[in-house]
């Protein structure tokens, strides 16, 4: 199983390539410069002036043209137009990378049976994910909008890190490996304090909480703010996606505990574990969800800029995959149960 093994890595390494395009176009302010969603005649940019005039005068009609670019020359918007451009076509790469193996693994017999039926619920999700980015893109093109709803993008962000634990997950259920009881619950725990921080980040982006409160351990002069900060907008529940405070907040102390968590974890296999490669691989995990909080630390500091922000993304994803490595090499042998060949029939 070597070869699919090593195909799905490579669409793992292809979805985190995909998030730092989406974080680059989000962070140039290039999202909605592309105003429909033509799933293939939009493959193709525009080939001459006339297009390229034609596109720029669908943008100089939504609000963000309006209200944050007017004035913008067309040498700027195809700028912008070329990072929501390249993002689209990453992910038609994607579709192609995935798809053409797969029946190319499925005729030879490499994949069957409940295995193959996985591979395809993925390659389902990838399409899902696509609609979801219009979706998402949508939203910023609506009256008095001049980005994405943040709701609409923590969805979009937390669906493609999902996509990537599964490949990361059946890709590491194909390697030989022992179960660990001690290991199993916690770096389950660990791989869904992950997912509920990626989504926070996402939100955090969406609401650009990250360009307030550019200080730390304090806000605002306080390590805890006060409610009336907190709790500002009504509904109250409207809060945690709509208060740049409270999503701030929340982003920080689910931080903390992730960390602590990570270390508890790495502390707890290396008593009881000794050098096996789970503890070895839980030192690790701790070590990298400590880098990627001092890594936040240092973009909010720096108030975000786009090194610091896109780094920041990519190192989730890869904080994410080694949890989810972690998960799956401490559980049980599916092969059997997805009905793989065994690697040496590869």
């Amino acid at each position: 199983m070597a070869p699919v093994r090593i195909w799905l890595y490579i669409l793992a390494a292809l979805v985190v390539a995909m998030v730092a395009v989406g974080g680059a176009t989000r962070l140039t302010g290039s999202g909605l410069s592309i105003t429909e969603w033509k799933p293939v005649t939009g493959a193709f940019p525009p080939l001459s002036e006339q297009a390229w005039m034609a596109e720029f005068e669908k943008y100089r009609q939504i609000p963000q043209y309006e209200l944050v670019n007017k004035g913008m020359t067309l040498s700027e918007f195809k700028f912008i137009y070329a990072w929501e451009w390249s993002h689209r076509q990453l992910g038609r790469l994607i579709g192609f990378v995935f798809f053409l193996p797969l029946v190319w693994f499925w005729m030879r017999g490499t994949i069957k049976g409940k295995f193959a039926l996985t591979l395809l619920g993925i390659g389902a999700l990838g399409g899902l994910q696509g609609a979801i980015g219009w979706i998402m893109v949508a939203s910023g093109l609506e009256a008095g909008m001049t980005a994405v709803a943040p709701i609409k993008l923590m969805l979009h962000l937390t669906v493609a890190s999902f996509i990537l634990a599964c490949l990361v997950w059946v890709a590491a259920g194909l390697n030989e490996r022992s179960a660990n009881a001690d290991a199993r619950r916690a770096s389950r725990i660990l791989v869904a304090l992950v997912f509920l921080q990626i989504a926070l980040g996402g939100l955090v982006a969406g609401s650009k909480a990250g360009l307030t409160y550019n200080t730390w351990p304090l806000m605002d002069g306080n390590l805890v703010p006060p409610a009336s900060a907190l709790f500002s907008v009504h509904p109250w529940i409207e809060n945690f996606v709509d208060n740049v405070v409270l999503v701030q907040f929340n982003h920080r102390l689910l931080a903390y505990a992730l960390v602590a968590f990570a270390l508890w974890h790495a502390w707890h296999m290396r008593r009881t574990a000794g050098g096996s490669k789970a503890a070895r691989r839980a030192t690790a995990l701790a070590g990298m969800t400590f880098a990627q909080m001092a890594l936040g630390i240092v973009t909010l500091l720096l108030v975000v800029p786009l090194w610091a922000g896109l780094m920041h993304q990519v190192f989730a994803m890869a904080v994410l995959g080694m949890a989810v490595a972690h998960a799956r090499a401490s559980s049980d042998s599916c092969q059997a149960r997805f009905g793989t060949k065994s690697p040496g029939t590869a």
